[in-house]
């Protein structure tokens, strides 16, 4: 047998002595059965010990020294000696044969990862036991008896037992085995046979499937990035499975293996990668190796995604620290981007390289590694030509000769639907030296720019090209400055960057009508803009300051007022270019945490927007901007909120119209319901409306009123004082729930226990009085399933859980108590400073309480029942949560309907409510969360 290397760099493993001291162990407890516990006790040694050195060694190396793969190396090194170990001692003393026959020898093969030499601290062992023929008892015996040590060991070993012909059979057929089975390593046994096996591998299963090959590995990759998330820019990446990630690297490894007969583990220039390409494979390698080990160190398993929870200590694991307004997990997770952008770069210099090899010789291939359709247009006149499809300069010297070629290149590409040469995209690279700041400035480069920017078509796809490229973040270096950069926050699904690439693409869906029925009242003013400039540039800058200490809307007020007249917009657009991004946040702050029915807050707001132009603008900006976040965070009713905030606030800032009177308002409302309700009696109709004061005629649909006053016949014909109604809609993914009960101050209190025990989340509660002393509240909850069926099923459960509570059957704590944090929560992960303002001047009639801090469950149970202690009455509640960050507002007076004045009860409300804050935060840590 071959000895093995001394692993890790350690003295402390030399497989003679332990094969010796395992002999002695056999002799001393008189046969191999009677020692298993002594020799699996003193195997499991090594490998604790492999991991506790191979960690230590990680820890000591820094994340750009390769010391993930030196990890990774020495691991797969400490394992082939391990399982050299353990394979001598089963051929000696388990099943030795005194002469071996024909059939009694093996080859003990690494393959997949394992076969590259590469091991993760908890990933699988893959091996395949290759016999000569078929499989004996003695073959089998030896197989189970390695196997079955290993798995004691706490290996997680993949295997298979094959002859040649079966090995080359199943790999012609499967192409998994026959991908596992390109990275082959000979560790042990019969070599001779491992080498006809490697000779027939190349001889009868390569030849002739390289098309097929390909296919079913760019087929793989899709899939898998489908599964992990398309966009290598989530703020949670699978550093092995997702785009731009570690599996991405493999197959890269593999197909130039396949095609050019080697893979990417060699040293210098490959056929597949320039010298500095293939620099630039090793460093992308080397980095996401250091991260993977780290974390299986860090999670204790096979963990393979970047989650919230474990960012932070990666960060540290690795020595990141804060710098330049970022915090050390920030650059951690920035770096992280930039590699995974340069694994992206990679693959498509491969993928077309590969394109232009097989094209001729296999069309199909052609269109299936162009993600683009194939087409083959005119070829442009000028510096740039078509090759097979892909766009290309006509010589090297065409971007040194006139610069501005670095812009128009992308708009040929663009115009033309074609992707890019590889040469030509090597080149780009070879000249980014000549953005420089006479290019900038050039007033033709800035024009096809803004052209670019602000085409009919979609300009997200070239964004994002001029973006992996290199070209963008130079030509506008405030750009370049949020490059990969993500926030450590729930709330961003995206880096900055991608998250302004696809606001550009969200508001040109919206323009060109591509997703009407989820945003109908944006697709119709948006046609109707005047300043369509403006408004892409302010979507393309809005996020463009993010990272730096002061208030981002603010800074990218400065970036915008020097770069908007560099791009070629006039002063006017300039100036609604920078009031949209200072305002950015507004509407959808107003929306989701004010009270719109409430007319100086339609006032305020409109006297912000001051014209109809700008509501639109506004609008669609914030429609945007939200959508692109992330998948999940828009819904129907944030859609609902903003319209409702539209309507109400265009008849202010249209031509000098204003709203309609209070009383005016009140009487239209009352004649709406009476139309509504000519099938009730008219003194019962007029009852009901004699029952409830002018503000509920203010703030109520007159649907909803029609409800209401179902509800409350049927409570009294029942004889009862309690009532329900549920209402879903889907398009909103809200369901209304209407409760009557008699008043008192705690009802809200009551109402969020009950929904935090049953595990709804409450978007908004509105809450109304009657003169005869009910309360007749209405609460949207988020909708959680498919099924309206189910949804009317679950209000039900809530109602019942609702009225056993009031009637005291049940205790809302002991309900609360059972009630376990969400499974799987990253929320733990986070920060948020307790933070409690108390205003005045927001509404005439309320004082307005805004409460934030780190979301949990019940979070909104404590804090109404917090102001019910303080003796104030909560006349509507505005719930909003950005990822980890909850923001309530409660509109409330004291007991006798004033608002509160006194210096020392506000500071009383303070404290209370950032006690109940503080319950369950750790340190006063800056707040994470930023609006979309």
């Amino acid at each position: 047998m071959d000895t093995a290397i001394a692993p890790l760099d350690a003295p402390w493993f030399d497989p003679d002595s332990v094969n010796t001291e395992l002999t002695q162990l056999v002799h001393a407890h008189g046969g191999v059965q009677q020692a298993r516990s002594a020799v699996l006790e003193r195997l499991k040694g090594l490998v604790r010990t492999a991991r506790e050195e191979s960690e230590r060694q990680l820890l000591t190396g820094g994340s750009g020294s390769g010391a993930g793969r030196r990890c990774a190396e020495g691991l797969s090194t400490f394992v082939d000696a391990l399982l050299r170990v353990v394979y001598d001692y089963t051929v000696t003393h388990a099943y030795s044969v005194e002469n071996p026959s024909s059939s009694e020898h093996m080859a003990v093969v690494a393959t997949g990862g394992y076969g590259r030499g590469l091991l993760a601290p908890h990933s699988d062992v893959d091996l395949l036991f290759l016999l000569p023929y078929k499989q004996t008892p003695w073959g089998e015996s030896v197989v189970e008896h390695v196997l079955y040590l290993l798995w004691d060991l706490g290996l997680k070993v993949g295997h298979a037992t094959r002859n040649v012909d079966q090995s080359l059979k199943l790999a012609r057929a499967d192409m998994t085995i026959r991908t596992a089975m390109l990275d082959g390593r000979f560790i042990l046994g019969d070599r001779p046979l491992f080498e006809e096996l490697t000779r027939r591998f190349d001889e009868e299963v390569i030849p002739g499937t390289a098309q097929k090959f390909l296919e079913a590995k760019l087929t793989e990759r899709d899939q898998r990035h489908k599964r992990s998330g398309e966009s290598r820019y989530r703020v949670e990446p699978n550093i092995k499975d997702g785009k731009g990630g570690l599996r991405d690297l493999h197959t890269l490894h593999w197909l130039a293996k396949y095609l050019y007969g080697h893979g990417l583990d060699g040293s210098g220039e490959s056929q597949a990668f320039t010298r500095h390409e293939y620099a630039t494979f090793r460093r992308c390698e080397s980095f996401l190796w250091s991260v993977r080990c780290h974390l299986h160190f860090l999670a204790g398993r096979p963990e393979e995604r970047l989650s919230f929870d474990v960012q932070r200590a990666m960060a540290d694991r690795m020595g990141y620290a804060d710098r330049a307004g970022l915090r050390s997990v920030e650059r951690f997770m920035k770096h992280y981007f930039l590699v995974a952008k340069d694994v992206g770069d990679l693959t498509t210099f491969l993928c077309a390289a590969l394109e232009i090899a097989q094209a001729k010789a296999h069309p199909t291939l052609g269109q299936r590694l162009n993600p683009l359709s194939w087409t083959r247009p005119e070829k442009p006149a000028g510096d740039f030509r078509l090759e097979n499809g892909r766009l290309n300069v006509t010589d090297p010297g065409v971007f040194k000769r006139d610069p501005v070629n670095l812009i128009r290149f992308f708009a040929k590409a663009e115009e033309n639907d074609s992707f890019f040469h590889p040469d030509a995209l090597r080149l780009l690279r070879r000249s980014w030296r000549l953005i420089d700041d006479k290019l900038r400035n050039d007033p033709e480069a800035n024009r096809i720019f803004l052209k670019m920017l602000c085409t009919r078509k979609n300009p997200e796809p070239t964004l994002r090209r001029m973006n992996e490229a290199g070209v963008l973040g130079r030509f506008i270096p405030d750009f370049g400055r949020v490059v990969s950069m993500m926030q450590f926050n729930m709330y961003h699904h995206f880096t900055v960057d991608e998250h302004l690439i696809r606001t550009i693409g969200m508001l040109s869906a919206i323009e060109r009508g591509v997703s009407v029925d989820l945003h109908p009242l944006t697709t119709r003013v948006v046609g109707t803009i005047q300043h369509r400039r403006a408004l892409y540039v302010a979507a393309f800058l809005h996020d463009i300051a993010k990272g730096r200490e002061e208030d981002h809307s603010l800074v990218g007020v400065r970036i915008a007022r020097v770069l908007c007249p560099r791009l070629g917009l006039t002063p006017a657009e300039t100036e609604t270019v920078m009031w949209l991004i200072e305002q950015h946040l507004t509407m959808s702050h107003i929306a989701f945490s004010r009270d719109i029915s409430d007319p100086k807050t339609v006032r305020d707001f409109a006297n912000i927007v001051q014209s109809p132009e700008r509501l639109k603008l506004l609008l669609a900006l914030t429609v945007a901007d939200i959508c692109a976040v992330g998948p999940g965070i828009w819904n129907g009713w944030k859609g609902q909120l903003l319209r409702a905030l539209y309507y109400e606030t265009e008849p202010l800032v249209a031509g000098g119209h204003t709203q309609l009177p209070a009383r005016e308002r009140i009487a239209r409302a009352q004649d709406e319901f009476r139309t509504a309700m000519t099938d009730w009696p008219k003194e019962e109709v007029e009852r009901f409306i004699e029952r409830h004061y002018p503000d509920y005629w203010m703030r109520t649909e007159t649907r909803t009123a029609v409800d209401h006053a179902r509800m409350v016949r049927s409570a009294e014909t029942a004889g009862s004082g309690l009532a329900s109604h549920a209402m879903t809609d889907a398009f909103t993914a809200i369901t209304e729930l209407s409760l009557l009960a008699p008043n008192h101050p705690r009802l809200l209190a009551a109402f969020a226990g009950a929904c935090a025990a049953s595990g709804a989340n409450i978007s908004s509660a509105h809450i109304s009085t009657t003169r005869d002393g009910f309360a007749l509240d209405t609460f949207l909850l988020a909708r959680d399933f498919d099924l309206d069926e189910d949804e009317f099923r679950r209000a039900g459960r809530i109602t019942d859980t609702i009225e056993k509570v009031l009637k005291g059957e049940v205790r809302l704590s002991e309900l609360l108590a059972r009630q376990r944090p969400r499974r799987g929560s990253p929320i733990g992960a986070f920060t948020v400073t307790p933070e409690v303002l108390i205003d005045n001047t927001l509404s005439n009639e309320y004082t307005v309480v805004q409460v934030s801090g780190l979301d949990r469950t019940g979070l909104l149970h404590e804090l109404t029942s917090a102001l019910s202690d303080l003796n104030l009455d909560i006349a509507s509640a505005h719930v909003a949560t950005f990822g980890e960050k909850a923001v309530d507002v409660f509109y409330v007076t004291d007991l006798t309907g004033k608002k509160i004045r006194s210096q020392h009860r506000q500071q009383a409300i303070e404290d209370r409510l950032l006690a109940v804050l503080g319950t369950s935060e750790s340190d006063d840590a800056p707040s994470v969360m930023s609006g979309a």
